[in-house]
């Protein structure tokens, strides 16, 4: 059990209890940016971004009404002959007045007020009827990634919802990788265990996403029935300077091969760092140097940077 704590004090923050209240949840929310487990005061600041937060969620639920989201999709590519195999799914926001919103701007507050799981449903919907679409018209991908927020993750429907979504773009389950995080799956192992293993039950493919930022267990990690690790982009930054760095990436490949898994790293944005993921026999890598996240209509099929050149 863990805790985060927002703090509010009378008088100086406030004179009622529900102002204090308020405020004391703007400072929880800033406890919880900040990585949890630790506390914040209230200031003046916070309301301002407590607004801002209020302001935002009810321009993302009037965004999903009015089909301002779009999807975008990065490449991921073979390392060993740098041909592009799959891609990943990530959702962004076109405004109409301030354009393209990062997620990061959007995702933590549809998280906070739970409109996540309504985003990722949509996402799975309109990236399997894009890869139904590419697949005929011959493009030469092996699968789609598609990330499942936590809170999504931890509904009991969430098979039935993939399901459903597999039945009516008619999208062969073998071209679906599902991505759960690894503080996801940590949370309540018994359940996630017991979700997965329904997954797998519709015949596509399950990876651990960020894999290294969480507290795994090995003991259940080996009992989960996924077919991919990624490596959270955070540990490839520092390739192949940071000793810490390769060190880690090392480990987490030995662990993925010697558990019959493939491994798939992120951010890759340099050169050097592919080189170095490939003579660790990392499978798979996805970042700026492969390229960026993209329309559908934008992918270059032929586009294969090269990672070594023999």
């Amino acid at each position: 059990i863990s805790a985060s704590i927002g703090i509010s004090l009378f008088p100086s923050d406030a004179l009622s209890a529900e102002q204090l209240l308020r405020n004391a949840d703007s400072a929880l929310f800033k406890a919880k940016s900040a990585g949890r487990e630790g506390y914040a005061l209230y200031t003046e600041e916070l309301t301002a971004h407590a607004q801002h937060r209020v302001e935002i969620a009810g321009e993302l639920r009037r965004a999903l009404d009015q089909h301002e989201l779009r999807v975008y999709y990065q490449p991921v590519h073979d390392l060993h002959d740098s041909r592009l195999v799959g891609v990943e799914a990530l959702v962004r926001w076109q405004h109409p007045e301030r354009g393209l919103v990062p997620p990061g701007e959007f995702i933590p507050i549809a998280e906070r007020t739970g409109l996540i799981a309504e985003i990722d449903a949509w996402v799975m919907d309109q990236a399997c009827r894009q890869m139904c679409q590419w697949l005929a018209d011959g493009a030469p991908l092996s699968f789609i990634a598609i990330n499942v927020s936590s809170r999504l993750f931890a509904r009991r429907e969430l098979y039935e919802q993939v399901a459903q979504v597999l039945h009516a773009t008619g999208l062969d389950p073998a071209f679906l990788e599902l991505e759960v995080t690894e503080s996801a799956v940590m949370d309540d192992p018994e359940v996630a265990l017991e979700q997965l293993h329904r997954l797998r039950e519709l015949g596509l493919r399950l990876a651990i996403d960020d894999f290294g930022t969480g507290y795994s267990s090995l003991l259940r990690l080996k009992r989960l029935p996924v077919q991919k690790l990624k490596i959270d982009q955070g540990f490839v930054a520092g390739l192949p300077w940071d000793e810490d760095d390769a060190a880690i990436v090392r480990v987490v490949i030995a662990l993925a091969k010697s558990m019959g898994m493939q491994v798939h790293a992120e951010g890759i944005e340099q050169v050097e760092q592919a080189r170095f993921l490939l003579d660790q026999e990392c499978d798979m890598g996805q970042g700026y140097w492969f390229g960026r996240p993209m329309p559908a209509d934008e992918i270059d099929w032929t586009r294969a940077p090269l990672v070594r050149q023999d």
